[in-house]
């Protein structure tokens, strides 16, 4: 018997002849590219220093495509943004010390949304690792101890024959579920070395499955069709998962209202009549579902955010499908299913039994009906205009990314993503300037669809020369600013906790001035016109930036007793 395991691939006499006969002028930055393009790579993104230069001078022998941006934060940021929208993971090529080090804390939000980045890094050279001060530039005694609590898994390089095998290993766990962002070192002799290892042709770019255990899936199926108010909240795992379609049919088999969560945005139809949409920092959401007798929460934590801050206290029996184990019953006893969320969905929609319930849709409108009706006693028509404007002008099909800002925490809640993995924001680590930089990579991905970046003044500060990566390669890229004159979500925090605000008012540019001498067409608009700019902004290839002046109010908190 001949098992799968036992097959050897046979090089064929074109392998062989390359393979004994390997082009001159390669050296270990060859190794890299290779191995990428081996692995399906088609772009990656960057910035070079010092001790990665021939891993950079690699990139002009091979066909990949380069997009470097102008901080490696930002770098990390568009490589995020390109892994969520291709399911590829997205290589990052970053130097040594401050330039790898710039890159944490946007590795830090691909691991907290599960975005697949593949980390690169230069390291300086071998006779320097081990710890010792040796008094290189960009030197540090251990450079993967800074980065072991962020990323997935660490992988460092020590020869140039571990090359193909370190980076196929890394490219491996960065698309296993959950996804998540890796980290590879290679040191700058390694690199610079002329090579006369073979040319790297192919590559097992299969990551592996995370299939749920059976009887788990039995037990769950039989609680969910027995239930007599099931409900389901929906997280970030089923838009990594692609597994949205098999949501919507479980949902329609259990008559089960779903919720999704800030990261799961788009995975269940905003419209459909068993939706309750994405208002889950509302008490009445939180009383609806811990009214539910058996609550399956589908690709997420409950962390923060979806918990209405940590104030939701399950009533029912829990079932929790998450494929990150540091999440699984982390927040509240459950059954937990340790498995990829498209897997473990399709194995209950084989098991589970239909339910009839025929007041599953009247409750789903009563409780958006209370939801409306709080809104509307807070006079926000000022707030709920704009995302309306924003939404009237984007395309349903386009990307959107938003940065930690007061009409973001709108969006979260309010703001119809139109299909999955539409829209993105920072909310899984929660820093500042990831919008932009991330709707570059976006635009990186598919350039057929515009897309739209959307900041507060104080985020914006923190990408403004990424306008230049946008000129430069042209991206499709609309970048909506709103201006407030602060960090205005903070100002809110700190007059409500303290009677005024401190640290947060800044003196700005003028954001349409400053895009023009980038070369990058800039209007400034208002909450009457933001409609027809942005459309025109997003209709015109290229990018453009749109400047809001406006100042902006949350609605009214719900967890604080």
């Amino acid at each position: 018997m001949t098992h799968d395991h036992d097959l050897v691939l046979r090089p064929t006499e074109g392998q062989i002849s390359a393979a004994l006969n390997p082009p001159p002028g390669r050296n270990g930055g060859d190794l890299v590219v290779e191995t990428l393009a081996a692995l399906g790579t088609t772009t990656v993104f960057g910035l070079p220093g010092q001790h990665a230069l021939g891993m950079f001078d690699a990139l002009r022998r091979s066909d990949l495509r380069y997009i470097g941006l102008r901080v490696e934060n930002n770098a990390g940021f568009a490589a995020d943004a390109y892994g969520r929208i291709t399911g590829e993971a997205a290589p990052l090529l970053l130097s040594t010390g401050p330039g790898a080090l710039t890159s944490l804390a946007a590795l830090q939000e691909a691991a907290a949304a599960s975005a697949p980045v593949l980390a690169i890094s230069s390291q300086i050279p071998t006779a320097g690792l081990g710890g010792g001060r040796h008094g290189y530039l960009h030197e540090l005694p251990d450079q993967s101890a800074s980065f072991r609590g962020v990323v997935k898994s660490v992988h460092t390089v020590r020869a140039q024959s571990q090359i193909p095998s370190a980076i196929e290993a890394a490219w491996k766990s960065a698309l296993s579920a959950p996804h998540g962002p890796v980290w590879v070192e290679i040191p700058q002799d390694v690199l610079l070395a002329e090579t006369t290892i073979p040319v790297v042709t192919g590559g097992d770019a299969f990551p592996e499955e995370l299939p749920p255990r059976p009887e788990l899936t039995a037990v769950a199926a039989d609680l969910l069709s027995r239930a007599e108010r099931p409900a389901i909240i929906a997280g970030g795992g089923v838009v990594r998962a692609d597994a949205s379609g098999k949501l919507k049919l479980l949902a329609e088999v259990l008559k089960a209202p779903v919720v999704t969560t800030p990261g799961g945005k788009g995975a269940f139809p905003w419209k459909h009549p068993l939706s309750l949409q994405s208002w889950i920092e509302d008490r009445h959401t939180t009383d609806f579902l811990e009214d539910a007798d058996v609550l399956l929460v589908v690709g997420s934590g409950l962390g923060e955010l979806s918990s209405n801050y940590h104030t939701f206290k399950p009533r029912g029996r829990v079932v929790q499908i998450e494929a990150d184990l540091g999440k699984l019953e982390s927040n509240h006893p459950a059954l937990g299913i340790h498995a990829d969320a498209r897997l473990a969905l399709q194995a209950l929609l084989e098991t589970v039994s239909e339910r009839s319930d025929p007041s599953a849709p009247e409750r789903v409108r009563e409780l958006l009906a209370k939801v409306a009706e709080r809104l509307a006693s807070q006079e926000l028509t000022l707030e709920q205009d704009v995302l309306a404007s924003v939404r009237k002008a984007l395309p349903a099909d386009s990307p959107s990314f938003w940065d930690m800002t007061i009409l973001a925490y709108w969006a979260w809640s309010a703001f119809d993503a139109k299909g999955p993995n539409h829209m993105h924001s920072a909310q899984g680590a929660g820093g500042l300037g990831y919008a932009y930089p991330a709707a570059l990579g976006a635009a990186a991905a598919d350039p057929t669809r515009p897309v739209l970046a959307v900041s507060g003044d104080g985020g914006a500060l923190y990408s403004i020369a990424e306008l230049a990566t946008a000129r430069q390669y042209d991206l499709n890229v609309t970048w909506l600013i709103v201006d407030d004159g602060g960090y205005g979500i903070l100002r809110e925090y700190m007059t409500d906790a303290f009677g005024e605000a401190t640290a947060t008012e800044l003196t700005r540019p003028d954001y349409v001035a400053l895009a023009e001498s980038f070369g990058v067409p800039g209007v400034r608009t208002s909450p009457e016109t933001l409609s027809d700019d942005l459309s025109k902004a997003l209709a015109s290839p290229g990018p453009a930036v749109v400047v809001l002046p406006a100042v902006l109010r949350m609605f009214a908190a719900t967890h604080l007793g």
